[in-house]
């Protein structure tokens, strides 16, 4: 029982408005209603997302997960104040991990975390994870949003999310096809896309440069800002005429750290470091922080953000079809026999 003689506490006298939850949801809906895909069931505010597996186009469904962050990228969204693109770093961060067995994202969830709750600022998050569910054919079914006062400086927050796609059994793409001879490709990257963010702000801290400081054609701090791009629907078309043998999203670790993830034993992958062009941004970054080449390569995608691996017959008609859709292509080197990871030539 409350004593009348003694002030009363709320949970929002703590520092937590269940109304601005209600509220967000009521802003997100239309964006959440962008990404239906036919196999939703109910709408968002359920206990758990419904989706239907398409067994009509699989015969042998295998569903694969992926769940990622956008890490201390968030901090250069909070110190812009833009909100609007974070979103779809997160969403490529985890439908490019399940594509690269072959899989077709499905649906998405996402993981809000913050002090205290402002419906604006994450209506424009939730707008940016909208946008790049629409660019990888996933649909957004559910979330969550915690606000957690104490836990978090004012106005920041944190992101998580979790993607399923599927696959047909027999069509994963596991990288045992791979073989000598087999030509390696590159997608080139938007930027850094969410890799190396501790060690460019590093950077930029030593350098003492304003992340308003012109660059190209807008600044600093929107370039590193550009969102990761999202491969989806472009390299589900090349599968649907081109076999790959194997695919690597390049992220922490750059090339050197993901392309063995998906070799089989007995070869080694080795590329023209001269075979693509350098966005920039890498250059800045390796010159201002005096970065050697090797912890490039280690830390950054140095401009390839997704490799690909296909037999030396298939590279004409792959860069045909991917740069329909858009993509720009690197022929970056080989495969060939060895066991030494990835050779740079």
């Amino acid at each position: 029982m409350t004593d009348p003689s003694k002030p009363t506490l709320s949970y929002r006298d703590a520092g937590v408005d269940i109304s601005a939850g209600d509220e967000l949801v009521d802003r997100i809906k239309p964006l959440v209603k962008r990404t239906r895909r036919p196999e939703c069931l109910g709408g968002i505010g359920g206990f758990g997302g419904l989706f239907e597996v398409p067994v009509d186009r699989y015969q042998r469904p295998i569903l694969v997960s992926g769940t990622d962050g956008v890490g201390t990228k968030l901090k250069l969204a909070l110190a812009l104040g833009k909100h609007d693109s974070i979103g779809i770093d997160l969403v490529a961060m985890c439908v490019n991990d399940v594509l690269v067995v072959g899989a077709e994202p499905l649906y998405f969830l996402d993981y809000f975390a913050t002090g205290h709750l402002s419906p604006a600022q994450a209506e424009s998050v939730i707008a940016g994870i909208a946008s790049g569910c629409e660019l990888a054919g996933a649909a957004l079914i559910g979330g969550e949003t915690a606000e957690m006062p104490g836990m978090y400086a004012p106005d920041e927050y944190d992101l998580a999310g979790f993607c399923v796609g599927v696959v047909e059994k027999d069509e994963i793409i596991d990288g045992s096809a791979i073989r000598a001879s087999d030509c390696v490709l590159g997608l080139a990257s938007s930027g850094l896309h969410s890799n190396g963010y501790s060690l460019a702000r590093a950077i930029i801290e030593r350098s003492n440069t304003s992340l308003d400081l012109p660059f190209e054609e807008s600044t600093l701090g929107q370039t590193l800002l550009t969102p990761t791009r999202i491969y989806v629907k472009s390299i589900l078309k090349l599968l649907e005429s081109v076999p790959i043998h194997g695919m690597a999203h390049i992220t922490g670790g750059g090339l050197p750290g993901n392309v063995p993830r998906v070799l089989p034993a007995g070869v080694e992958c080795h590329i023209d470091s001269s075979a693509w062009s350098h966005p920039a941004i890498f250059a800045w970054l390796q010159s201002h922080g005096n970065v050697a080449p090797s912890e490039m390569r280690s830390t950054f995608n140095c401009g390839i953000g997704m490799v690909l691996i296909v037999a030396r017959e298939n590279v004409s008609n792959a860069k045909q079809i991917l740069e329909s859709s858009g993509e720009t292509v690197y022929e970056l080197g080989e495969i060939k026999n060895g066991a030494a990871g990835v050779v740079f030539d």
